[in-house]
């Protein structure tokens, strides 16, 4: 196979579709739709995958959090439920006897609540009652103030740290530093503000406030009717196999667990996001690629059709070249060139539709939906390859059967053939 023959057959095809224009466009919008959906897909994922790293980065890669809840989930929920919560006492004693991590400190939240400043309530804030320790997590790094010190933590000071979607709507002109709130009417006074880290996956982390322990009790009650969980910062990734073995064992002894019971507590690390990640991924690829499919099973009937029509249109042009000495081979690359290249066209209009939808929806969808701030507007250029070599493989496997029976026909017959 000669490289003149693939130049002659692309020149063949551009005067082909040249001269069929909307046969050629209908033929390839199903290629066209087909490769959007793979394109956009792969663009969704590539966010999700991006944002399940921010949610890791926040949490922490040597980060582990024992608590009542499994937030992996796979497991039966009301066996979950009626585990006994951990309490603080429990929680304090961990936190004594762990040898192996950097830093063990317990942390109680309510979800449910409220801010008043200036008069005006602030509802959906998540209150973090925690030590002083707290701030050498990665969910604990300031960007403006600081975090409470031991001190104010001994002493249960009204010493509040705010979220940075906190400070962003009740101080817009950025005055919260060392400004009072009310917290269920005690006042508290602004110290700090923890730096943006809300994703899609973790999107309460900017929505919260964080006080010392003993002032979330006294603010919100006691622990009895919450269960506490104990935030554990391994310092190295290499040592997290080792805490958590340590960790287990700590948690069975002060739960009084034998040993042939199961844990009524969960040990959640990142690993957790991962499964859930993985398991969301598969969604949205099976579902995208069920309507890419889909989309490439009606772009082929249509190329496939279209093609037929071209054989029989041009049979007689086929029974010349025949007769001058074209080979078989030629004819049969000829079509196959020219499907290729009108799939490959459907591809190039794909790539041009997608960037204009990615570019859009990456750049005003966050801005109006704020969970959807993973999505960026940039289409990630290895789709663009996968995109180009999907399309001419589409287009071959649609033109092959036509192009077959185009070098099949018998020259005489050819000849003798009338539109």
């Amino acid at each position: 196979m000669k490289l003149s023959e693939i130049v002659e057959s692309l020149k063949q095809a551009g005067d082909s579709m040249r001269t069929n224009k909307m046969r050629s466009f209908l033929a390839a919008l199903g290629v066209v739709i087909g490769i959007s959906f793979v394109i956009l897909t792969g663009w969704i994922i590539s966010g999700l995958d991006n944002a399940l790293q921010d949610t890791i980065n926040i949490m922490g890669q040597d980060m582990l959090y024992i608590e009542k809840w499994d937030i992996a989930g796979g497991r039966n929920w009301k066996l979950i439920e009626a585990r006994k919560d951990i309490s603080m006492l429990q929680a304090e004693e961990f936190c004594k006897r762990i040898t192996t991590a950097e830093i063990a400190v317990p942390v109680v939240r309510k979800w449910t609540a409220s801010i008043k400043y200036n008069g005006e309530k602030f509802d959906g804030i998540i209150a973090l009652g925690t030590r002083s320790e707290y701030s050498q997590t990665p969910a604990g790094a300031v960007t403006s103030g600081r975090f409470f010190s031991m001190f104010e933590d001994n002493i249960s000071a009204n010493v509040v740290v705010i979220g940075s979607k906190i400070a962003e709507t009740i101080f817009p002109e950025g005055n919260a530093i060392g400004s009072t709130v009310l917290l269920s009417g005690k006042k508290y006074m602004v110290i700090g503000i923890v730096k943006k880290q809300g994703t899609m996956l973790m999107d309460f982390i900017d929505r919260q406030i964080y006080l010392p322990i003993n002032s979330f009790i006294s603010v919100f009650g006691g622990t009895h009717n919450r269960s506490v969980s104990v935030a554990i910062k391994a310092g190295k990734i290499e040592n997290i196999d080792n805490i958590r073995e340590e960790a287990r064992g700590i948690m069975r002894g002060l739960r009084n667990l034998q040993p042939y019971q199961d844990d009524d507590f969960s040990i959640n690390e990142t690993k957790a996001f991962e499964a859930i990640m993985n398991t969301f991924r598969t969604y949205v690829w099976g579902i995208g690629m069920g309507l890419t499919a889909l989309s490439f099973i009606v772009g082929i009937i249509g190329i496939m059709n279209i093609m037929f029509v071209s054989v029989t249109e041009r049979t007689k042009e086929i029974g010349i070249r025949k007769a001058i000495g074209a080979k078989n081979s030629s004819i049969l690359l000829q079509f196959i060139v020219e499907s290729a290249a009108l799939c490959f066209l459907g591809a190039i209009a794909s790539f041009i539709i997608c960037i204009i939808i990615i570019f859009l929806a990456g750049t005003y969808l966050p801005k109006a939906i704020e969970s959807l701030a993973f999505l960026k507007p940039v289409m990630p250029y290895q789709f663009l390859l996968i995109g180009s070599v999907v399309s001419i493989l589409v287009g071959v496997l649609a033109g092959f059967i036509p192009a077959k029976r185009a070098a099949g026909l018998d020259p005489v017959d050819a000849l003798r053939f009338e539109n």
